[in-house]
């Protein structure tokens, strides 16, 4: 889906919201739907709404069968709490599993509907019939960072699941999540097992580099080098940028980065979000004005996914 901001109107940080206000400890799960936009461009909004409406309506039913309540609708997409972790992992595995066994096309035609979806665990605040707090924001968070069916959760939640749910999960290491202070580690669900071969365990992702450590970062024929405790750098559209591409889908100042606590980081600051391959995964980390550790080698593609034609890509590469 294009990126936009969740309409979340407070957060647990107000304490002269929620003071008095009794909390909960709940499961917060945010899915979106794909490419929204593009369905009203080529629908017209009467008839991509009446679909968008009942896609909506459709996935509420499961999700309300696995416990589920759903908070509201959020346009092109729902924002639902569980009672426990294990009931929104099982809601969200059934709805993806549901799509790709039964494709569902907008008008009959194009591609099939895919959802992404963020799912955290945490005291939650409710008013009036409104639900709010950390757990809520980090889950939205995690929708937005989440690509085309992927199921991204935390910690918390993998530390509250049985151990053969736990099985369901790979470590896409610690990241930065838009307005949180502290790194969040991050976890994919595998949930279709003839991907578990493909999945990418990043556990070295939570070893700090050493101070002799440097990042490459190479395209159109240049090689950029950042040593530890290195100046930042920049990746973008502008002839300024450390490093330019001159394509359309790139930002001007589209990405930086930068060696912070140990870690090379990557922020992404762009209209269309950064698309990181890590070593030979085939599935991304999607980035939208959130950060991720680069860790090993892989891909930084700008403005769109490695398969895109002529993708303004740059290889990158971590050495000890």
């Amino acid at each position: 889906m294009a990126p936009g901001p969740h309409k979340i109107s407070a957060n647990a940080s107000f304490h002269d919201i929620f003071f008095g206000r009794p909390r909960i400890v709940t499961t917060v799960v945010f899915a979106d739907l794909v490419g929204s936009t593009g369905i009203f461009e080529r629908l017209g909004d009467e008839t991509a709404g009446r679909f968008v409406t009942q896609l909506t309506a459709a996935l509420s039913k499961t999700f309300e069968e696995h416990s589920g309540r759903v908070v509201k609708l959020l346009g092109d997409g729902l924002f639902v709490v569980f009672p426990a972790e294990s009931d929104a992992l099982a809601a969200c595995v059934a709805i993806q599993k549901r799509l790709l066994e039964k494709p569902v096309r907008a008008g009959g035609a194009g591609s099939p509907v895919q959802m992404q979806m963020g799912m955290e665990a945490g005291d939650v605040v409710e008013i009036d019939g409104d639900c709010y707090g950390d757990a809520v924001n980090s889950a939205a968070r995690l929708a937005d960072l989440a690509g085309a069916e992927q199921i991204l959760t935390t910690q918390r939640v993998r530390d509250a699941l049985d151990a053969q749910q736990q099985a369901q999960l790979r470590s896409l290491g610690p990241m930065y999540l838009r307005g949180k202070s502290e790194v969040t580690e991050v976890f994919r669900v595998e949930w279709q097992a003839d991907r578990d071969a493909d999945a990418t365990v990043m556990g070295v992702s939570l070893l700090k580099a050493g101070k002799d450590s440097a990042l490459e970062l190479s395209a159109l024929g240049r090689t950029l080098r950042l040593d530890a405790r290195g100046e930042k750098l920049t990746l973008g559209r502008a002839s300024t940028a450390s490093l330019s591409l001159n394509d359309s889908r790139v930002s001007r100042v589209h990405a930086t980065v930068d060696w912070r606590g140990s870690h090379f980081v990557l922020s992404d600051t762009s209209s269309f979000g950064t698309w990181v391959y890590m070593g030979n995964q085939s599935e991304p980390v999607v980035l939208r004005r959130t950060e991720c550790y680069l860790v090993g080698q892989g891909q930084i593609v700008l403005g769109c996914e490695r398969e895109a034609e002529s993708a303004p890509a740059v290889a990158f590469a971590v050495r000890a």
